[in-house]
């Protein structure tokens, strides 16, 4: 494969922005001008960004139906009514599982959890789950990082007695399901200023707001009321591995969550980064994204997500070790399933001319393992620059994992498509869908039509986005360090870049 070509977009400097900057808050004007370049260009704004803090947290009860949801499960709480949390089996639905598992217990509420098999149960709710969730006695299900695109199945569950709770991030469907209460910031009339959270932050609020609701109660009586700093290892967790914006309240969990995951003394914690060799090492979003994170994946991506969850939940270090072990060699095993798909996927595209050609990738295959093909459809959209989306076959039906390139919204995509699918969910980058096999075919010329109508012949080319232009010179220790303020880096706030010109090799 030939070396893709890349746009270099050298930002222009906003002097007096710069100096505004600088002057306010005392810092380099390079630094000043990459907060200019993530649009920040207010000085609070950027005295906020720099120096975040757990007061700058919203209030949770700004998101639509938190009232409502905090009344439901207080009363679950006070008449020991059965709840089940039920959540996605990636890290971002595992580490909500967990938050809100841990909470309630330490409030003696009566509940447990289901997270489905991503092979037999696929994503999301399901009848034959909420009809065991049912036999339990369950008279509370609260989702978590699922949920919003479920309305049979919240229709089945609220008319066999479960009241549903919804925490969902995802895009939101054009008919809300019957639920008794959502909690999503992208719906209708949700005034939470704040539209990015992942599942797991969702998760945080709402316990953050039953905490306060049950202290005003007088619920702890002046014993230690749960210091809720404490759950934000799992946050960064769920936070950094869904790859959503490190701006507003995601950048403090993720910055106060880092200092939670390098010094955590929860079990699973502790064993998790013993198993990753992170041992007595300092966490980064990187150490999260490429070590912590794929562990905890590879159970929910080979078998069930439930090693992971108890993992994350257990409070006994033996226990936490021997699951720890476990998620190691799945996550070995799943890196070789991996590679394998990659080679062979990246073989049909560059010996079918046809296929190269295309504005799109489409891929199918019953050989293909479901719970890997969502991280090589990453892989390939990254190396090939193009929306890209990876079926597994099984009996005549497709499960897919999409992904996306800068200028494509997904999403709005795969509902041009809605007609030859049986359906999909997602966001902007990273969506899933069903697909009856014989529908493949107009599908993947309908999305290339789409794709094609939507971006020009430059959105195909990769943009390196360069913060500002510099002298090597420049170049020094005390330059990078001064750079350190605006970490953690990700999302939206990606590392700096910089380039030199005028320079000759010698």
């Amino acid at each position: 494969m030939q070396m893709m070509k890349k746009r270099w977009c050298i930002k222009e400097p906003d002097e007096g922005t710069q100096r505004l900057l600088s002057q306010e808050l005392g810092i380099s004007t390079i630094v000043a001008q990459v907060l200019i370049n993530r649009e920040i260009k207010d000085a609070l704004q950027a005295h906020q960004f720099l120096f975040p803090s757990l007061s700058h947290l919203h209030s949770p009860l700004m998101m639509k139906n938190m009232e409502k949801a905090l009344e439901r499960i207080i009363k679950a709480i006070f008449e020991n009514e059965k709840i089940i949390i039920y959540g996605d089996y990636d890290v971002d639905g595992i580490t909500s599982v967990a938050v809100l598992i841990t909470f309630l217990r330490e409030v003696n509420a009566d509940v447990s959890y289901y997270i489905p098999h991503r092979l037999s149960e696929g994503y999301g709710l399901n009848s034959e789950a909420l009809e065991k969730i049912s036999s339990l006695g369950t008279k509370l299900l609260i989702t978590v990082d699922c949920g919003i695109m479920d309305f049979q199945e919240i229709t089945f569950a609220q008319r066999n007695g479960i009241d549903v709770i919804i925490t969902d991030h995802h895009e939101i469907p054009d008919v809300l399901p019957p639920a008794y209460a959502i909690l999503n910031p992208k719906q209708k009339g949700c005034n939470f200023p704040f539209k990015s959270l992942a599942g797991v932050g969702i998760a945080f609020n709402l316990i953050i707001a039953l905490r306060t609701k049950l202290r005003d109660m007088g619920f702890w009586n002046n014993q230690k009321v749960p210091n809720l700093k404490e759950y934000l290892d799992l946050v960064a967790l769920g936070t950094i591995a869904d790859i959503v914006p490190l701006t507003d309240e995601n950048r403090i969990f993720v910055k106060f969550g880092l200092e939670e995951l390098t010094n955590s003394s929860r079990p699973g914690i502790v064993a998790l980064k013993k198993v990753s060799g992170l041992k007595d090492a300092v966490i980064t979003p990187g150490m999260v994204g490429f070590r912590l994170a794929p562990r905890i994946n590879a159970a929910g991506r080979l078998s069930k997500g439930d090693d992971s969850a108890r993992l994350l939940i257990t409070k006994d270090l033996k226990e936490a070790e021997d699951i720890a072990s476990v998620l190691d060699l799945e996550n070995t095993q799943r890196q070789q399933i991996e590679n394998c798909i990659i080679e062979e996927a990246k073989g049909l595209v560059e010996n079918n001319e046809g296929l190269l050609s295309r504005k799109t990738i489409i891929l199918a295959s019953p050989d293909w393992h479901p719970g890997v093909i969502g991280i090589v459809a990453s892989r390939l959209a990254e190396e090939y620059y193009k929306p890209t989306v990876m079926i597994s076959l099984d009996g005549g039906i497709g499960k897919g994992s999409a992904r996306s390139i800068e200028g494509f919204h997904l999403y709005e995509g795969l509902q041009g498509c809605a007609d030859l699918l049986k359906g999909f969910g997602g966001h902007k980058y990273a969506a899933g869908l069903t697909i009856d096999g014989k529908n493949i075919p107009g599908f993947q010329n309908l999305f290339e039509e789409i794709v094609k109508k939507t971006l020009s012949e430059e959105d195909f080319i990769p943009r390196i986005r360069i913060d500002a232009q510099i002298t090597l010179r420049e170049l020094t220790e005390e330059f990078l360090g001064k750079l350190e303020i605006l970490s953690p880096f990700g999302p939206s706030n990606p590392e700096p870049t910089f380039c030199s010109s005028v320079l000759s090799i010698s």
